[in-house]
């Protein structure tokens, strides 16, 4: 379980920044200034300082800045357009994604079709999206989550889909293998799942189950995801 010290995510957003209140969840323990000592993110943070607000910010190349100052700007972020044709964005190529998908999913014991529909859910194949929460990215990380995986820049499709599918490979061991509480986990929040003991009753969470889902199947018969794809898939829909 996470702790609950209160954190504020300041994340770029063009030529804007935005502030996010979240909380964070290292593990029960662990101070947030030695997670970021350990993970090397950023310069070590004193524990003398670990009650502290703890300030997110995402540079210009993705990359998460933390300090226990606010800083004054966190600079803008550059999108760059590769005018590509492919079948997903034109910011990301075909066979970086899918090379990364298949990578991290056979890692994470995760079915590439799964990865691949909640990267579709979350984000459209965008891979500089940012949502009005501070989720950013092809998986769509939180900072918290993001520090919590070993994520350092979550623009980069490998670290974001990374970070995502460990995430994921998390939830799914964490409810015991049920793909929907994951799911349902990944977008409203595991204490919800926890307090309801069933998908959450909000629309938008029983949508995105649904919707995930159905996007699962229709992946599962893609050509790149290999020989492999049924026997990780086996059981998953039960």
């Amino acid at each position: 379980m996470g702790s609950t010290q209160a954190m504020t995510a300041k994340v770029a957003g063009g030529s804007t920044t935005r502030t996010v209140r979240v909380r964070d969840v290292f593990p029960r323990g662990i101070s947030a200034g030695m997670c970021l000592v350990l993970i090397v993110l950023a310069a070590p943070i004193s524990l003398a300082h670990a009650n502290d607000s703890i300030y997110y910010g995402i540079s210009a190349n993705g990359t998460i800045r933390l300090a226990d100052t606010p800083p004054d700007t966190l600079g803008g972020r550059h999108v760059i357009s590769r005018n590509s044709k492919g079948r997903y964005h034109a910011s990301v190529s075909d066979q970086e994604l899918e090379e990364a998908v298949t990578h991290y999913a056979k890692e994470y014991r995760l079915s590439p079709a799964l990865v691949m529909a909640v990267i579709k859910a979350e984000s459209g194949f965008n891979p500089t999206v940012i949502s009005k929460a501070g989720a950013v990215g092809l998986m769509q990380l939180i900072p918290e989550t993001a520090i919590r995986h070993g994520v350092r820049n979550l623009y980069d499709t490998r670290d974001n889909i990374a970070g995502g599918a460990r995430h994921l490979r998390y939830l799914l061991d964490r409810f015991h293998g049920n793909v929907r509480l994951a799911l349902a986990a990944y977008n409203a929040g595991e204490r919800k799942v926890d307090r309801y003991r069933q998908i959450p009753p909000f629309k938008e969470t029983r949508s995105y189950v649904k919707k995930v889902l159905a996007f699962y199947r229709d992946y599962r018969g893609m050509s790149f995801l290999g020989s492999g794809e049924q026997v990780v898939s086996r059981n998953m829909m039960q």
